[in-house]
């Protein structure tokens, strides 16, 4: 009854701030709000359309599709804000939305970041989440969250890695005895794929499409790895030597030969973290493997892929676009637990 009161008082948040998508958490209540990073404002005033509503899913559908009048942004770039005042805007709008505005007081938040971000980068995610509405506000790296939320032995003394392929950052890390013993981030991620693709049918086909467009064909055709059953798919663009719409018929294997090119230096990310690791946490990894999270797990035969290139297991978390989002609840649920690993505006605690 206390806790449920507490709650009522002070929702406590768990928010994966993502370059593609913002995922929130309520304690006691899971994941709330999945929406995608984009805010639509007009362009003169760079007031947010809708009375301040144009944000999320309303907002992502305007993508490519505006007027001059109106712009449909992300207000975060390779896992970093790029434009402080819309990502405090962003954040504000879900998190009224989280907590429906009904609480008494400021809740306390758990935000994942990209490990390698600097501490000017840190100073304005605290600040955006302050001036948000946010409380007592901690961060965590976004590997060591979602290998919280993908619920690894990382308190044992054995090796648990992970990586988390997310849309603006690859993370990936070796955890050991409760820390990270050895990480690498890189800000070759997801939507290199969509401006792969764009630039594929630009080269091959003089086929000119949006990164909205790119990306349905990477979810309809993207692979890692030699299907079942290969497919084709009918893209439609603009055709630059023409200047008229048209349309080409694209297939499986050729968008992930276009793909292998991004996800070799993804495999090459996860090579060197492993690399790093002393000699017996390597041997832990050959038979305990690699677990990926984020929303590029979701491409079809990554996990083969990657399991062929590194010559270790490799496994996909059961929800793995929502898995750091659940370690961030997981670390405020159990604060004590792990607020001697959490960064506060204060420093480490």
């Amino acid at each position: 009854m206390l806790r449920h009161f507490n709650s009522w008082i002070s929702p406590g948040l768990g928010i994966d701030l993502g370059t593609a998508n913002t995922l929130i958490a309520v304690l006691g209540s899971g994941i709330v709000v999945n929406e995608p990073s984009v805010v639509a404002l007009a362009r003169d005033s760079r007031r947010i359309l809708g009375r301040g509503t144009a944000v999320g899913k309303l907002a992502r559908q305007m993508l490519g599709r505006t007027p001059d009048t109106i712009s449909a942004v992300r207000p975060l770039s390779e896992g970093v804000i790029t434009d402080f005042k819309l990502c405090e805007a962003m954040l504000k709008y879900f998190v009224r939305k989280a907590t429906g505005g009904k609480h008494l007081l400021r809740p306390k938040t758990v935000i994942a970041v990209p490990g390698r971000i600097s501490p000017v980068e840190k100073r304005a995610v605290f600040h955006s989440a302050e001036r948000s509405g946010a409380g007592k506000v901690y961060l965590i790296e976004e590997a060591r969250a979602a290998a919280i939320g993908a619920g690894m032995p990382i308190s044992e003394p054995i090796a648990s890695m992970i990586c988390d392929l997310g849309g603006g950052t690859t993370e990936a890390a070796v955890l050991s005895l409760g820390d990270i013993v050895v990480s690498k981030s890189s800000r070759v991620a997801g939507e290199h794929f969509d401006h792969a693709i764009v630039e594929y049918l630009r080269r091959q086909y003089s086929l000119k499409i949006g990164l909205q467009t790119a990306e349905r064909v990477k979810m309809d055709l993207g692979s890692a790895w030699r299907l079942p059953q290969e497919d084709a798919l009918e893209v439609r663009g603009l055709d630059l030597v023409s200047g008229v719409p048209r349309k080409a018929i694209v297939s499986s294997e050729e968008i992930r030969e276009v793909m292998v090119r991004i996800l070799e230096e993804i495999a090459a990310c996860l090579r060197e973290t492993i690399e790093q690791c002393p000699p017996e946490l390597i041997s832990d990894l050959a038979q305990t493997g690699v677990v990926l999270t984020g929303g590029g797990a979701l491409l079809r035969g990554v996990d083969q892929y990657l399991s062929e290139f590194l010559g270790i297991p490799v496994r996909i978390d059961d929800d793995p676009t929502t898995t750091a989002a659940r370690g961030t609840a997981i670390c405020l649920e159990h604060l004590n637990q792990w607020k001697h690993v959490l960064m506060s505006d204060s420093g480490n605690l």
